[in-house]
C-alpha cells in the first residue's frame, strides 16, 4: 500500500496568467477506488497528466508506483491495426492471456483483439482499452471519463466491471457510476481541494450540510462584519483627531500648549500603533468571516423561453423504417411513437441503433415543408442520404432548438460565434457564466476549450433559442455533475417539450416522461 503525496503544487499553462493549481497539498492512497470530481476546466485531466510527468510544475508530487492512463492514444495510422498489435505499445510487457481474462469480465470475446480498431464500435474500443489497462500489475490507473458516448447497456457493464476493481482514479460526471465504483472522492472545489471517504452521494450530502451551515454562519456574521468595519472606521477617526491636536494652534492664545506638544506627539504615536494593530486584527477577522462562502457550490438558476405550439402533437412516426442508400440493411424498422406538447421523450437503444439518424430525419422533416411530412429519401446534405419507409410527420412551422453530440465545428471567439448564431452576446456570456464558465475563458478561442466547456457553448446556445421542441443528442457528455443538476432543475421548472438522447441514468430517471426504445 503506497501513497501519492502532493505538496505545494503550483501549475499553469505556458502563456496563461491563471494558475490551474496554486500551492495545493494533499495525499491519496494507491489502494483506493478514488472518484475525481470538479467543474469543467478545474484541472482534473491536467492533474492526471501531471502524475504522468507530462508537464513541469513547482512543488512536489511524491509517488512510488507507475501510472497508466485511459484512454490510450490511437493515431490515424493506427486505426487499421488491431489491439493485439498495439497493446504492447500501450502497456509494455502486457500478456495477452491477462487481457483476454479482463475482456471476459467485460462480457466481450477475445476476437476483439484481432479486429482492426476502425471496425470496432466506440463501446468495443472502450472495453478493449480497459482490458489492457487492468491487465498489468501494481500500476496506479488513471481513468478519464470511460463512459462518454456509451449506451446504457455498455455503461452498466463498465460500471459492474469497475466496481470490482481498486487502485485507480476515476474522472467521471456520471453520478450512478461514481456511487457504484468509488470508496473515496477527490474534489476540486471552488477554492480548495478536499479528500473524503465515501462515494458521490455521501460526499454531496455532506457538502449540502456544510454549505447550509456556511450560509447560516455567513448571515449571522454579516452584522458582525458591519460592526467590525464600523469599529475600524471609528479607530481611524480617533487617530486622525489625536494627530490634529499636534498642529494648527495659536501660540499667543494657547501659550501653554507648546509645552505639551511632545507629550501629545508621544501619546498620538502610541495610539496610532494600537489602532494599527487593532485594525490588523479586525481585517483578519473580517477576512475569515467573509471567506465562509468561498467553497459553497453556487448552482445558479438557468432560464428558458419555450414556445407553445398550436398543435398538441408535434412529431409522429408510424411503422417507420430508416435505411441509408448505400447500406444493405435498414438501421431500424417498424418504429412508431409520437411527441406531444410538454412531453420529454428519451430515445434509448444500443450504440448504432439509429438514434442520431432518427433525429436527423426529424430535423429534415421539419425543414422539408410547412406540413413537415417526409416519406422520401433526402439529399446527403439534409439527412445523410436516408431512405425512409412508413410515415414521419412534424407539425407545420415547428421551431426546433438542436444540440448535436459533435463539437468539432466550434471555432473562433465567443463574440463571433454569438453573432453568427443570432445570439445576444451579453446574454450568451451571462448564461455561460451561470454554467460556471469562468470569465477568464471568454477571451479564448472556443477550439481551446475543454470538451465539457464546448458542450456548455452548445447548451447555452440552445437555451437562448426559443423553440417548440428541444432536441438534444447526448448533451451531457463531458459536462460536470453540477451543471447536470442545473439542467435538471431548469427542465423541471419550465417543462419544455423535448426529444433527448442521453445515457446518464440519473438524468433520464429524473427527466423522462416517456421512453422510446429503438431495437437494431
Amino acid at each position: 500500500m503506497a501513497q501519492i503525496k502532493v505538496n505545494d503544487l503550483t501549475f499553469s499553462y505556458e502563456g496563461s496568467f491563471d494558475p490551474i493549481f496554486e500551492h495545493v497539498s494533499f495525499s491519496i492512497d494507491t489502494s483506493w477506488k478514488l472518484g475525481f470530481i470538479g467543474r469543467n476546466g478545474k484541472g482534473k485531466t491536467t492533474f492526471l497528466n501531471l502524475l504522468l510527468g507530462k508537464y513541469e510544475y513547482s512543488g512536489t508530487i511524491a509517488m512510488d508506483v507507475p501510472c497508466d492512463y485511459f484512454p490510450y492514444d490511437v493515431s490515424p495510422e493506427d486505426s487499421d491495426r488491431t489491439a493485439e498489435d498495439l497493446m504492447d505499445m500501450w502497456k509494455p510487457g502486457v500478456e495477452s492471456w491477462r487481457v483476454m481474462r479482463e475482456l471476459s469480465d467485460l462480457s466481450m470475446g477475445a476476437d476483439l483483439l484481432y479486429r482492426p480498431l476502425s471496425t470496432l464500435s466506440f463501446g468495443e474500443k472502450t472495453k478493449v482499452m480497459l482490458a489492457v489497462l487492468f491487465a498489468g500489475e501494481n500500476d496506479f490507473l488513471l481513468i478519464d471519463e470511460p463512459t462518454n458516448h456509451l449506451d446504457r447497456d455498455a455503461r452498466e457493464i463498465v460500471k459492474n466491471y469497475l466496481s470490482g476493481k481498486k487502485g485507480f482514479i476515476l474522472v467521471s460526471h456520471d453520478r450512478d457510476l461514481l456511487d457504484a465504483c468509488v470508496d473515496h472522492v477527490l474534489v476540486l472545489q471552488r477554492s480548495t481541494i478536499e479528500v473524503q471517504v465515501g462515494n458521490f452521494s455521501s460526499w454531496w450530502a455532506n457538502k449540502e450540510r456544510s454549505d447550509s451551515f456556511a450560509k447560516a454562519e455567513n448571515e449571522k456574521h454579516a452584522k458582525e462584519i458591519k460592526r467590525l468595519k464600523g469599529a475600524m472606521t471609528q479607530s481611524q477617526h480617533w487617530a486622525s483627531k489625536s494627530e490634529s491636536t499636534k498642529i494648527g494652534y495659536d501660540p499667543i492664545k494657547e501659550h501653554d500648549r507648546g509645552m505639551a506638544r511632545p507629550y501629545i506627539g508621544s501619546k498620538t504615536k502610541k495610539m496610532e500603533s494600537r489602532v494599527k494593530a487593532y485594525e490588523q486584527r479586525l481585517e483578519k477577522s473580517i477576512k475569515e468571516q467573509e471567506g465562509l462562502l468561498d467553497d459553497v457550490e453556487q448552482i445558479r438558476d438557468l432560464k428558458l423561453s419555450p414556445l407553445k405550439h398550436f398543435k398538441d402533437r408535434l412529431v409522429e412516426a408510424r411503422d417507420l423504417s430508416l435505411k441509408y442508400a448505400d447500406a444493405d440493411e435498414p438501421v431500424f424498422t417498424g418504429l412508431s411513437f409520437e411527441i406531444r406538447n410538454g412531453e420529454r421523450v428519451f430515445l434509448e437503444g444500443r450504440n448504432g441503433c439509429g438514434k442520431s439518424s432518427l433525429i436527423k430525419a426529424i430535423l429534415a422533416s421539419a425543414r422539408a415543408s410547412d406540413t413537415g411530412s417526409l416519406t422520401v429519401s433526402r439529399s446527403a446534405a439534409d439527412a445523410g442520404d436516408m431512405v425512409l419507409e412508413g410515415t414521419l410527420q412534424t407539425a407545420s412551422h415547428l421551431k426546433i432548438s438542436y444540440i448535436s453530440q459533435d463539437t468539432s465545428h466550434l471555432h473562433g471567439d465567443l463574440k463571433t460565434y454569438a453573432m453568427e448564431n443570432g445570439l445576444d452576446y451579453s446574454l450568451f456570456l451571462a448564461v455561460l457564466w451561470i454554467l460556471a464558465l469562468e470569465q477568464t475563458q471568454f477571451d479564448k478561442k472556443i477550439e481551446d476549450f475543454s470538451e465539457g466547456q464546448k458542450k456548455k457553448v452548445l447548451i447555452a446556445t440552445s437555451l437562448l433559442t426559443p423553440a417548440h421542441l428541444y432536441i438534444w443528442d447526448e448533451p451531457l457528455n463531458y459536462v460536470d455533475v453540477f451543471s447536470r443538476m442545473q439542467l435538471e432543475k431548469l427542465i423541471q421548472e419550465y417543462s419544455p417539450t423535448m426529444l433527448i438522447v442521453e445515457h446518464d441514468v440519473r438524468f433520464a430517471e429524473e427527466m423522462a416522461t416517456k421512453t422510446v426504445r429503438i431495437y437494431k
